[in-house]
């Protein structure tokens, strides 16, 4: 039975965290985008965030961020959220859901803690700027 279910690989589909100037905070802020590399568009997307990791010897987590898209455009991207600096220390978990189609797409995206940061940025497909990109 399980060699019956096909579960389709994300292809093409990624996050970047890029920073950017903020006129509410006066100063670069990181803003999280969903980058849709692909042919296709994605339909029906669902992103659900959270950070989570130990800070001080004590676990934290944040709560669910929820966000919908009706649709993704190919070759496009969408700004998901900005991550506040005091969660930029913990593991920031995204999990993406969407429709190719008829079929079901799913993956779970992770900045690791302290990654978000400029030592680690490469340029972004699409936006052509730097950011941290989570594949």
């Amino acid at each position: 039975m399980k060699k019956d279910i096909h579960i389709p690989i994300v292809e093409n589909v990624f996050l970047a965290a890029v920073q950017e100037w903020s006129d509410d905070f006066m100063e670069k802020v990181w803003y999280v985008y969903l980058v849709n590399d692909s042919d296709f568009d994605l339909d029906s997307v669902m992103v659900v965030s959270k950070a989570f990791g130990t800070v001080d010897g004590e676990m934290k987590q944040t709560s669910f961020l929820r966000h919908a898209f009706t649709q993704i455009p190919k070759i496009s991207v969408a700004k998901i959220e900005m991550i506040e600096k005091s969660v930029l220390r913990l593991n920031n978990e995204f999990m993406v859901t969407y429709f190719i189609g008829n079929t079901l797409y799913d993956k779970k995206f992770i900045f690791k803690a302290q990654s978000i940061s400029p030592d680690y940025v490469e340029e972004v497909p699409i936006l052509f700027v730097d950011g941290v990109i989570v594949r």
